[in-house]
């Protein structure tokens, strides 16, 4: 059974920092791209950063500067850096693993990013 947990979420004032981690477990194939989207009240969930086995990264370009995602490999666990929050980053965040080879999507159950001005 595969599964995605979520931590890191909570407030923070404008300017702020929050790291956001999820650890994948389950029958996952390793080679995959993971990523963090965000969905904010009423709007679609957006891509916010993914990086692949590889190690490539992209990053929507509202965060580009301010955020880092990086990964560990050996643990399946993706991270995202958030410097310099906006009220604009508000949103629940959800991770992602895709696997490339079987086009399988997993998804974790969010985790609230709150950023007050």
């Amino acid at each position: 059974q595969a599964q995605l947990v979520e931590s890191g979420g909570g407030l923070v004032q404008a300017g702020g920092s929050l790291r956001l981690s999820c650890a994948a477990s389950g029958n996952i194939f390793s080679i995959n791209t993971m990523g963090w989207y965000r969905q904010a009240p009423g709007e679609q969930r957006q891509l916010v950063a993914s990086i692949t086995y590889g190690g490539r990264t992209n990053y929507a370009d509202s965060v580009k500067g301010r955020f880092t995602i990086s990964r560990d490999t050996a643990k399946n666990t993706v991270y995202l850096q958030m410097n310099s929050l906006k009220p604009e980053d508000t949103g629940v965040y959800y991770c992602n693993v895709n696997v490339p080879i079987s086009g399988r999507n997993y998804w974790g159950q969010g985790t609230q990013v709150t950023v007050s001005s």
